[in-house]
């Protein structure tokens, strides 16, 4: 079988989405599914979608044509800001899009004219982490003027956090997003019928909320996908950790020392070699790299550890199991080392459909591991 390659079992994708989308639904919370990891690939829409979200999300305007031209029916949300020079893409294949930019919003609005189409917006609002966002203080105004543009409809106002900085969604800036919503619609009637309160790292926030407020609309994508918050990379009991996988193949398997000799200076990737001498170790090469993947981001099997890696190599003690030329070495992967590995025009994609969906009941209903 070819390697390297990403085993995707979309029933377990389904299964991690359906729990989620039952979980958030009893709050009155709905899921969009983000595609992005997964390159937009059809297969994973059409599970997403059984599962029962909402709509699906992509950062890229190509991804969600490969899910138009693949017949996928389902309403389709644009998560990075348009490009002004993408404006009619936008407009012809997202029903929706996140925005920030009257000067972006108004080529839209020219595009959705032409076409005869209406086009959605998102307005995303900046509470603290400094991306994407218009400053509070601001959306008012921007609103009013939003409201004023020809074949837009303003859907309503989001916010996202803890993918630049690191800050967490909490009652503090969740509650302050519900109060613009109520500010706003008490100013302008009511015009915001989503409040989107994040991505996947809301879900400490969700789970232990008493009062969700305004929140309605959650756009996941890591929780589905590999079965974890992404504050603190803890497993959601419930959800399978293991729907993807990057599998490698081994072509060198030695007994080599474990310090380097001569003198060392960094190495292609910035690293320094190892200065711990702990005696001759059984050393494998397997074929991965940072042109596959983020090594930084792969978790080997149990027994075995990542020494280090280049370009093309992935180099792992594996304990007391000496590795054969060949063999197969299964990782899991963080976000990073996912996305990376999804857009390798090396790394082979295998869709498998694992368990079915009558199986799913067996299994428990989540919660955040501590």
């Amino acid at each position: 079988m070819t390697t390297p390659r990403l085993e995707i079992d979309l029933a377990k994708i389904q299964h991690n989405a359906h729990v989620l989308v039952s979980l958030l639904g009893t709050q009155g919370i709905s899921v969009w599914g983000v595609t992005k990891a997964m390159m937009g690939l059809p297969g994973i829409a059409k599970a997403l979608l059984a599962a029962g979200v909402s709509g699906l999300a992509d950062s890229r305007i190509e991804n969600i044509q490969t899910m138009r031209l693949a017949s996928v029916t389902a309403d389709m949300m644009l998560i990075r800001s348009p490009m002004i020079s993408q404006a009619d893409l936008v407009v012809g294949a997202a029903d929706v899009s996140l925005n920030t930019e009257l000067d972006v919003i108004s080529e839209l609005s020219k595009a959705a004219c032409a076409m005869r189409r209406t086009h959605g917006i998102l307005l995303m609002v900046e509470l603290g982490d400094l991306r994407e966002g218009i400053m509070p203080a601001d959306l008012e105004s921007v609103v009013r003027q939003v409201l004023l543009f020809p074949n837009i409809a303003l859907k309503g106002i989001g916010t996202n956090l803890a993918c630049r900085c690191g800050v967490v969604p909490d009652a503090e800036n969740m509650g302050e997003l519900s109060n613009l919503a109520d500010a706003i619609d008490a100013t302008f009637g009511p015009v915001l019928s989503v409040v989107s309160g994040g991505n996947s790292s809301n879900l400490n926030w969700v789970l232990g909320a008493a009062d969700t407020g305004r929140i309605n609309n959650l756009r996941l994508g890591e929780s589905i996908l590999l079965g974890c918050e992404p504050l603190h990379r803890q497993a959601i009991e419930g959800l399978y950790t293991d729907a993807i996988t990057l599998v490698g193949e081994v072509i060198e398997s030695k007994t080599k020392p474990s310090r380097p000799w001569g003198e060392v200076a960094e190495s292609a990737f910035g690293a320094v070699g190892p200065q711990a001498d702990t005696g001759s170790i059984s050393q494998a090469i397997i074929a991965l790299g940072h042109m596959d993947t983020d090594p930084d981001g792969l978790t080997p099997p149990t027994g075995m550890k990542i020494l280090g890696s280049s370009s093309d190599h992935l180099i792992v003690d594996s304990g007391g199991n000496r590795l054969s030329v060949g063999a197969e070495v299964a990782f899991q992967l963080n976000y990073s080392a996912l996305i990376r590995a999804m857009v390798s025009p090396f790394i082979a994609k295998r869709i498998e459909q694992g368990r079915s969906d009558q199986d799913f009941s067996a299994l428990q209903s989540p919660g955040l591991v501590a």
